[in-house]
C-alpha cells in the first residue's frame, strides 16, 4: 500500500499504531469474553484454551506485532482505547483463574500476583518467539498454555 493510500484509512502513524495493538488484544478479549460466559466447561479448561489462543494470536501472524507493546510511545494517553481493552482483557484472565479450584482457594494479593504472573508469560512470549521463529506456532501455544497454568498453580 501506497503512503498516500494509507493516509485516506487512518490519519496519522499514531492512529495506525492504535489500531495494530487493538488488533492484538481485541480477539483474545471477544474469546475471553465467551469462554467467562461457558458455565459448562472447566474453568482450567477455559483458561487454558485463553491462553493458547492469545499465543496463537501473538505469534501467529508474519509479523511481531506484540513486540509493539514495548514501544515506550504506546506508555501516552493516546494509547488509552487500547490499554483499557488490554485491562479487560487482563481482567478475564483474573476471572478465569480465580473461578479455577486453585483460584477459589487464594487471597486477593496472591491471586493479583498469579494474574500478573500469567499475563506476563502470555505477553512475554513474543520475546522468546523472536529468538526461534521457525519453532511451529501451535506446538508453542500449548506448551506456553500448560506453563501459564502451571505458573497459576494448575
Amino acid at each position: 500500500m501506497r503512503q498516500a493510500t494509507m493516509y485516506h484509512y487512518v490519519s496519522g502513524k499514531e492512529d495506525l499504531l492504535a489500531e495494530l495493538l487493538e488488533s492484538t488484544v481485541t480477539p483474545s478479549l471477544t474469546l475471553a469474553r465467551r469462554l467467562l460466559a461457558d458455565d459448562v466447561s472447566p474453568a482450567e479448561r477455559r483458561l487454558w484454551q485463553l491462553c493458547r489462543s492469545d499465543v496463537e494470536l501473538l505469534c501467529g501472524g508474519p509479523h511481531n506485532l506484540g513486540g509493539l507493546y514495548l514501544l515506550p510511545e504506546v506508555r501516552s494517553e493516546r494509547f488509552a482505547g487500547f490499554h483499557a481493552v488490554r485491562a479487560e482483557l487482563k481482567d478475564a484472565y483474573r476471572q478465569l483463574l480465580a473461578a479455577t479450584d486453585v483460584g477459589k482457594t487464594l487471597g486477593k494479593s496472591e491471586l493479583a500476583l498469579r494474574t500478573d504472573l500469567l499475563f506476563g508469560l502470555i505477553e512475554g512470549v513474543i520475546l522468546i518467539h523472536r529468538s526461534d521463529p521457525e519453532r511451529p506456532v501451535s506446538a508453542f501455544a500449548e506448551a506456553t498454555a500448560d506453563a501459564a497454568l502451571r505458573i497459576a498453580g494448575i
